[in-house]
């Protein structure tokens, strides 16, 4: 039977959180060049050119890409015939977030209560979602969700009749009606099925998938290539300025839902869209 300390997974963690705020992953930095090479407008090539030129000050310097060094949400794949020795999974996860956000001297953002709002100095509690699977393997995966973009994001429980159709309605209103304000150009994540917290939950995962990598399924490969296209024929552009790149990605995730709903769930994030997994 395989065994993991925690000591372990807190110093992952820790890692994981300075990489994820210091460092852009290779698909979104391929996707801002992509929109640098063919944006037309003046002001969204400025734009996009400080993003760039941004991230590799970022770099040189170990400092983060963005002041707004989210709050942190993790998905772990917990196989169930791993041991964990020393303490519990939950308590090493956080603690690692912890450690992370004071090691990086990365901006602390975490209210205890959200009408008390005292801050909890340390970034914690992360939102971890858990899902066990057969073995002895972990894998987490990071995303510290800045909250521009997050305060964007939007939730409907359409009805079974509204179908496709209404599927795309919605998610392009939010797109409109949010992309302004979250820092565009941006990704788009969307949850579609289950109940409404599954739609929400699959929505935050689906900015974890690269660019360009789609959904396995035809229709709704189908539906990602005409809800990016539509989206950015809105105009909007980086930042909001106008320009033909308002959206570098769109992430649509599906799953089993009940005869009588339609939930659909867009999760936004902005050009910095940050992700880092690990497999322990």
């Amino acid at each position: 039977m395989k065994k993991i300390g925690i000591q372990q997974i807190i110093d992952h963690v820790a890692e994981m959180c300075i990489e994820a705020n210091t460092f852009l992953s290779a698909d979104m930095m391929e996707g801002l060049h992509r929109a640098k090479g063919s944006e037309e407008s003046e002001n969204g090539k400025e734009i996009l050119e400080t993003m760039l030129c941004n991230f590799e000050v970022a770099k040189n310097k170990n400092i983060p890409i963005c002041q707004d060094t989210g709050m942190v949400v993790m998905f772990v794949t917990f196989g169930q015939d791993l041991t964990i020795v020393g303490g519990s999974l939950e308590e090493a996860l956080q603690a690692g977030v912890a450690k992370g956000y004071e090691q990086g001297y990365l901006r602390k953002s975490v209210v205890a209560d959200p009408f008390i709002r005292t801050n909890t100095g340390n970034n914690t509690p992360a939102v971890i979602h858990y899902q066990v699977v057969a073995g002895d393997g972990l894998k987490i995966k990071i995303l510290p969700k800045g909250f521009g973009s997050e305060n964007t994001s939007a939730l409907k429980m359409l009805k079974p009749s509204d179908g496709m159709a209404g599927v795309k309605e919605f998610v392009l209103q939010t797109v409109e009606t949010g992309s302004p304000n979250a820092c565009a150009p941006i990704v788009v994540g969307v949850g579609v099925g289950g109940t409404m917290e599954k739609a929400a939950i699959m929505a935050k995962e689906a900015l974890s998938r690269p660019l360009g990598k789609h959904n396995p399924l035809g229709h709704i490969e189908a539906l990602e290539d005409y809800l990016l296209e539509a989206s950015n024929a809105l105009g909007i552009g980086p930042m909001g300025l106008g320009g033909i790149n308002t959206v570098l990605g769109v992430n649509v995730e599906v799953f089993p839902t009940h005869i009588a709903g339609l939930p659909v769930a867009v999760n936004i994030t902005c050009y910095v869209n940050r992700h880092v997994e690990r497999e322990l």
